[in-house]
């Protein structure tokens, strides 16, 4: 339920709770007892019975108190990820209804009473008639109020996921609803047909059960078993019900019953159309195909014999039994003391148990062992009698014979340590990567950083690029597997770098700072202006500034070598200039002759934070830059200036004073 707005007003202080408290007990009006549905089929609900009451957590922060009034749960799985459509069309399109859409994957079905974290979307809108989702819908959630519409947006719903949805009915009115999905992307509607699983006889044959491939609807089942017929006709079906069905709404089990004792031998049971008008049907109305048969064995009445062990794992702590007919679970003593295992090395049983449904009865054992069975070889599980005084008995109440016996083999466990060495050298690396293959291992997958490189038993890898590497190996011998990542440091990189002074001005000197990546244990320094060095970090360098160019380039270089003998060179220009003194022509002809063609204040090599405008004569701005080496052509937005005097604007950061400068003074364009 939820407190709409109008009735928050109204009764302003007081508390009030229009509706229920009372439990549902009709099918589908709790979560636990959700209708199946699916996305291609209409779903009518007639009457919707007074019940409810119980609180929904809802994402709205408006004070309003919201709860399942008069509810009917539905489930479904998404199939294939996307948007979901849906309709809802009350019978009376004056009753206001309300619903909320849960994400139950994993969780029990009563959570979305308590675990906000569930919701996916809703609608709780003060206003009647249909609701549902559509794509002009503008958001997911809708609280209460009639300011709020009654479709949200489409939910996205995950393939795999499971889902419920609660509709809710909080007008006084007992009247029902149609529900409809479509218009989403999402497929709610499951893919696999419907069809019969398998069969097994009852002791003496007089009930037979069948597994079904999926769920089906209760209510397509014929009672008196009409839905099917026996070959050979040793007898007559009298009914047929669906296991569970008398808390639910769907099974994927029946119990079918003879009018006698089959005699042993093989028989079929086949799918027609029952008294009902169908065969049996899914959520979707689809229906098993009239001829599908399932065949089942009638054995004569004997002790169900031990001779089934499920595949043995790696390293198994727990044996798995599985028998052809079922067993009492009240015969299976509870620590372990019907079994006993023996082999290679000591084992020790520590518990028994199966997987016993609402008959109390199961067709497989589980066998607990005390620890994991780590060394290979033949190991053999005797049954006997236990502390409970007997063996197993199956559902004939037949005792299976104490001394009966399994052979079993545990692979031996592998382990993926691995053997590496590494060659280094100056421009690549090789790793020797090796397995010894212990305790039958027959598979092999080599990783590096991530990257499968082999599946060999050995491997060498080359690299040119070094660093940390990451070696993973995973091994198997066809039962257990191991894996390993081993890191590996390349940390014999050589890479000569250092930083200089780019442009030197008269009377400066140049400074060298090394950078150089790797275990460095020399360096040779070649300044180009005639002198060297071998420390790492060589003192400052006087440049001669040129007389006869504004400037002229010296090349500096660095080598460096580590333990290894390997050597890497660098080698960077270093521009001397004549002046560094800033200064801006007067004038300039920008004509495209190659000469005096730009403005830009010359020798800027010592400005930080450099800034350059010019305006016209009538103080507009038409140009400005903060890089001095870009120039003005004199031209805004590619259209020349005319000639005549305009106005230049220099501000900066003298480099080595820290001062800030600034700078006015005028220019000519000739054209």
């Amino acid at each position: 339920m939820k407190l709409k707005a109008l009735i928050l007003v109204i009764v302003g202080m007081f508390s009030v709770h229009y509706g229920f408290s009372q439990a549902c007990t009709t099918l589908g009006q709790t979560p636990s007892t959700a209708i199946p549905v699916c996305g291609i089929d209409t779903f009518s609900q007639t009457i919707v019975p007074d019940c409810g009451g119980t609180p929904i957590p809802v994402p709205c922060n408006d004070g309003a108190a919201y709860s399942d009034i008069r509810p009917f749960w539905y489930k479904f799985t998404c199939f294939t990820g996307g948007t979901l459509g849906m309709l809802i069309t009350p019978n009376n399109l004056n009753d206001d209804y309300d619903w909320q859409l849960f994400d139950i994957t994993g969780k029990n079905p009563n959570d979305v009473y308590t675990n906000a974290s569930l919701f996916v979307a809703c609608n709780w809108s003060g206003n009647t008639g249909l609701t549902g989702t559509s794509a002009a819908g503008t958001r997911l959630i809708n609280c209460a109020g009639t300011s709020y519409p009654t479709f949200s947006s489409m939910p996205t719903l995950i393939q795999g996921h499971e889902y419920l949805l609660l509709l809710s009915n909080f007008s006084p009115s007992q009247q029902g609803y149609k529900l409809s999905f479509g218009g989403g992307t999402a497929s709610i509607t499951d893919p696999k047909l419907p069809k019969l699983g398998s069969a097994l006889a009852g002791c003496g044959g007089v009930k037979v059960g069948i597994k079904l491939n999926k769920k089906m609807k209760c209510n397509s089942i014929a009672a008196n078993g009409s839905d099917f017929t026996l070959s050979p006709a040793n007898a007559t079906i009298i009914s047929a019900a669906g296991i569970g069905c008398g808390n639910g709404f769907d099974t994927d089990s029946l119990e079918i019953t003879m009018s006698g004792a089959l005699m042993p031998g093989n028989y079929t049971l086949t799918m027609k159309n029952g008294a009902d008008g169908n065969t049996l049907l899914d959520y979707c109305n689809r229906n098993i195909p009239v001829g599908d048969a399932v065949s089942f064995t009638v054995f004569p009445i004997q002790p169900t014999p031990m001779d089934s062990l499920t595949a043995v794992a790696c390293a198994p702590d727990v044996l798995r039994l599985v028998f052809r007919r079922p067993i009492n679970c009240s015969s299976i003593a509870a620590d372990g003391t019907d079994f006993t295992v023996s082999g290679p090395s000591p084992v020790t049983v520590t518990g028994a148990s199966g997987n016993c449904g609402t008959n109390n009865q199961t067709t497989s054992i589980q066998v607990r062992l005390s620890a994991p069975i780590q060394l290979g070889g033949t190991y053999q599980i005797r049954l006997q009698r236990g502390t409970d005084g007997n063996t197993l008995f199956d559902d004939c109440s037949q005792e299976t014979p104490a001394g009966s016996t399994i052979s079993f083999v545990v692979a031996d466990t592998v382990s993926a340590d691995f053997n590496y060495q590494v060659l280094l050298g100056c421009k690549t690396d090789t790793v020797v990567l090796s397995h010894d293959g212990r305790n039958g291992v027959n598979s092999w997958t080599w990783w590096s950083n991530n990257a499968i490189i082999s599946n060999q038993q050995n491997h060498t890898i080359i690299y040119s690029v070094f660093g940390q590497k990451q070696i993973k190996l995973r091994v198997s011998n066809g039962t257990c597997s191991d894996s390993t990542t081993v890191a590996i440091n390349l940390d014999n990189e050589l890479k000569a770098a250092f930083d200089v002074t780019d442009v030197v001005c008269p009377e400066d000197f140049a400074t060298f700072i090394d950078r150089s990546i790797g275990q460095v244990i020399s360096w040779s320094w070649d300044f180009g202006n005639g002198f060297s060095s071998n420390q790492k970090n060589p003192s400052p360098q006087k440049y001669n500034a040129p007389t006869a160019t504004r400037e002229i380039f010296y090349t500096a270089r660095l080598i460096v070598q580590n333990a290894n003998n390997c050597f890497d060179t660098l080698s960077k220009q270093i521009k001397a200039v004549n002046t560094c003194r800033i200064a801006v022509p007067n004038a300039f002809t920008p004509n495209n002759d190659g000469r005096n063609d730009f403005l830009y204040p010359l020798n800027a090599y010592k400005a930080d934070n450099l800034i350059f405008r010019v305006f016209n004569r009538f103080g507009q701005m038409v140009y400005e830059t903060r890089d001095w080496t870009r120039k003005w052509d004199g031209t805004v937005n590619g259209k020349p200036q005319p000639s005549g005097t305009y106005v230049w604007v220099l501000q900066y950061i003298d480099r080595d004073t820290k001062q800030s400068v600034f700078k006015k003074g005028t220019t000519i364009i000739i054209r």
